[in-house]
């Protein structure tokens, strides 16, 4: 829901994205609020009561874009408001909302959103991170992106995800690819030996590594072994 359809559409119609929805394996619209707007001049924004800067979305717009949704869906999908308000997107809140069968992602524009229409219709917000952009449709692409990579047939395989940063609450281990030396720097010996437990190892230490390193904080909350633990014990 965004009052720049022609910005998602551009986005959602290219890649991996664009293939999936080709193919059939998600659905996604772009729908216009202005399309929904009742004021002669087409307009879906009103000063704000109180005074201040900008601008502010009117509710009516926004109401009756989300009922023609829930009549196209014949339900009443999961309303979402893309807000730096909202608790920040994670892993496993894109799994859980991969799950869900329909989506209504709001995107705001300007000042925000008129708050009763939010009152009225949000079962969530989300934001991408502690910072304000001047409308909420790169962060609901990112929702999109995060959520549909992860819905069955998108990608090649579970592995294209479950091995990926964050998805088991540590960093991704480094990847590599021909050629085998390059600038002098060559791929790690393992990774080409063929052992494949010998591979898992040492891509579960590099992910613990790693994150010890760069994300200390993400171990307070990661599924450990007692042999990943004694594995941390030893990094400096």
């Amino acid at each position: 829901m965004t009052i720049f359809p022609d910005m998602c559409e551009s986005y959602v119609n290219e890649s991996i994205i664009g293939r999936a929805k080709a193919a059939g394996k998600i659905e996604i619209h772009c729908h216009n609020i202005r399309d929904y707007t009742e004021d002669k001049h087409n307009r879906t924004d009103d000063t704000p009561y109180g005074g201040g800067m900008g601008m502010v979305m009117t509710p009516q717009p926004i109401d009756s874009c989300f009922d023609a949704i829930c009549q196209q869906t014949n339900a009443r999908p999961h309303f979402i408001y893309m807000s730096p308000q909202g608790k920040t997107l994670t892993q496993q809140r894109a799994m859980e909302l991969s799950k869900m069968d329909n989506i209504a992602i709001l995107c705001g524009h300007y000042e925000g959103v008129d708050q009763r229409v939010l009152d009225k219709l949000c079962d969530e917000e989300i934001s991408i991170g502690n910072y304000v952009l001047t409308g909420g449709e790169l962060p609901a692409l990112v929702l999109v992106d995060a959520v549909s990579r992860m819905v069955e047939g998108v990608l090649a395989s579970e592995e294209c995800f479950t091995e990926e940063s964050h998805f088991n609450g540590l960093l991704e281990h480094p990847q590599y690819t021909r050629p085998p030396v390059w600038q002098d720097r060559e791929v790690p010996e393992i990774l080409m030996s063929g052992h494949h437990a010998n591979i898992a190892k040492w891509k579960r230490e590099k992910s613990l590594e790693i994150t010890k390193l760069k994300r200390p904080e993400m171990l307070e909350t990661a599924p450990l072994t007692d042999k990943d633990i004694q594995f941390l014990s030893k990094i400096q």
